[in-house]
């Protein structure tokens, strides 16, 4: 699998898990947050090994650092969810992780862009 999708999977499926709540399908949120935790891990770990073979750029630990927080916000939601599925209801921890969860997903996509930004805002040399 790319490098793209295994970043982009546990977004998508957080995303999903989001719009399951909406609609009042606890248990499928909850199926597809436990989805995003693999590839989340896996993500994190490559983040990590990445920021050990280049030490010296910033943008590589604050990603695996991301990562780590946003696996850590999916178990979470999990964890205070899973008891509740048999009732059906939304525990107010699970949300607030789930929302949480996709804070760092939307600070990590302005991490990744942010030098492609700097580019474009730099003036062209004549």
């Amino acid at each position: 699998m790319c490098s793209v999708g295994r970043r982009a999977l546990p977004a998508m499926f957080a995303v999903l898990a989001a719009l399951a709540d909406g609609r009042g399908a606890h248990s499928l949120a909850f199926d597809a947050l436990l989805g995003a935790i693999p590839f989340a891990a896996v993500a994190a770990l490559v983040a990590f090994g990445a920021y050990l073979e280049r030490r010296d750029d910033g943008a590589s630990g604050l990603q695996a650092l991301l990562w780590t927080l946003a696996l850590t916000m999916l178990v979470l939601s999990c964890a205070a969810r899973s008891p509740a599925t048999q009732m059906h209801t939304l525990p107010p921890l699970a949300a607030s992780a789930l929302v949480a969860a996709l804070a760092v997903f939307a600070l990590k996509a302005v991490v990744a862009i942010a030098p492609y930004a700097r580019l474009a805002l730099r003036p062209a040399k004549p």
